[in-house]
């Protein structure tokens, strides 16, 4: 589990996030929603350790990240996985050598060893055949499921998106999306999605956390947000052409 407790972060005299409690529950996958600069990117930084608060804490199973000595942080580095918007596959480098890049980077284990677990981690994500490919020679989803094998090779516990269906089409947001999701259940992790997309909402929406102008103002889940009072919420909900028709249709059901 990961808990930010009271985060509050400023820059330049401008208060982005007001006094931000979440917790983010362990086999879940956890959504962060928001407008484009409602502050849900800078929050996913600190939940990461990439940016301070200025006050508050986020634990890691009750281990606190922002006062962590730089020797116990690196030891929690290897306990995470990071899946950033745009994949960031190194260029350079075969989808293999980029699964296998964290291995490489945090462990002492053979290029043998190396080279076992970065072929079972992306025969989990059906990419094997891909393996001696660059990325300039696969398709944006192929590229996706590439970052999620190298996010999950040092067998992480908990798992962090960026936008992970950034510049994909719906059909292959929806498998990524599914292939989050299950991974999450079959490595039991704390996984937490940062993103706008409304599809991922009512497909793997276990828990959202939905942040305006640097306040929370929501949580529930893909079930609870049909028919939530919220009316900044709703707003921003209406705005999706999905959610309307989801609405719609639970109407007619009804």
């Amino acid at each position: 589990m990961i808990d930010a407790r009271n985060i509050n972060k400023s820059f330049e005299g401008k208060k982005i996030l007001k006094n931000i409690s979440a917790s983010f529950e362990k086999g879940k996958t956890n959504l962060i929603i928001g407008r484009s600069g409602s502050g849900k990117t800078v929050f996913m930084k600190i939940l990461i350790g990439l940016l301070y608060p200025d006050s508050g804490e986020v634990l890691y199973d009750g281990r606190n990240i922002i006062k962590m000595p730089k020797k116990e942080l690196k030891a929690l580095r290897m306990e995470m996985g990071m899946l950033f918007q745009g994949a960031a596959l190194f260029d350079s480098m075969t989808v293999l050598e980029n699964a296998m890049f964290p291995l490489t980077m945090f462990t002492k284990s053979s290029k043998k060893e190396r080279e076992k677990r970065a072929c079972f981690c992306l025969e989990r994500v059906n990419l094997l055949e891909a393996s001696n490919l660059y990325p300039a020679e696969i398709s944006g989803g192929m590229m996706k499921r590439a970052a999620i094998a190298r996010a999950i090779a040092l067998n992480p516990r908990y798992l962090l998106c960026d936008e992970p269906n950034s510049g994909l089409d719906p059909k292959t947001a929806l498998l990524i999306d599914e292939l989050i999701h299950d991974i999450t259940k079959e490595y039991n992790m704390t996984t937490i999605i940062n993103t706008h997309d409304m599809n991922s909402v009512m497909n793997i929406g276990e828990k959202i956390i939905f942040i305006d102008e640097g306040e929370k103002e929501w949580e529930g889940s893909k079930d609870e947000i049909m028919n939530v009072s919220n009316r900044t919420l709703n707003d921003f909900l209406f705005s999706s052409d999905l959610f309307k028709r989801a609405r719609e249709a639970e109407h007619v059901v009804n």
